[in-house]
């Protein structure tokens, strides 16, 4: 009995998720869903990735530019 219900569950919990990831694609094909906008602009981008290689910190840096220490690593490391 207990392994019907399991089955039955499972099962739709697999329509579900079909169901979300058509809403989603309709979402985006009318617009809905966005992406968030970058935190800088892209001339201040390349200002941020030119500095750290001449020696400021990065904790200074972040701060200067009103960003996360994190979203200062995701930057340099996009930029490779």
């Amino acid at each position: 009995m207990l392994s019907v219900m399991g089955a039955f569950a499972e099962f739709e919990r697999a329509l579900i998720g079909e169901r979300q990831r058509e809403g989603i694609t309709l979402a985006k094909a009318r617009g809905a869903c966005r992406r968030r906008r970058k935190a800088l602009s892209p001339d201040r981008a390349r200002e941020l990735l030119e500095r750290p290689a001449v020696g400021e910190q990065k904790t200074g840096l972040a701060r200067e530019f009103g960003i996360s220490r994190e979203t200062l690593d995701q930057y340099l490391k996009a930029d490779g």
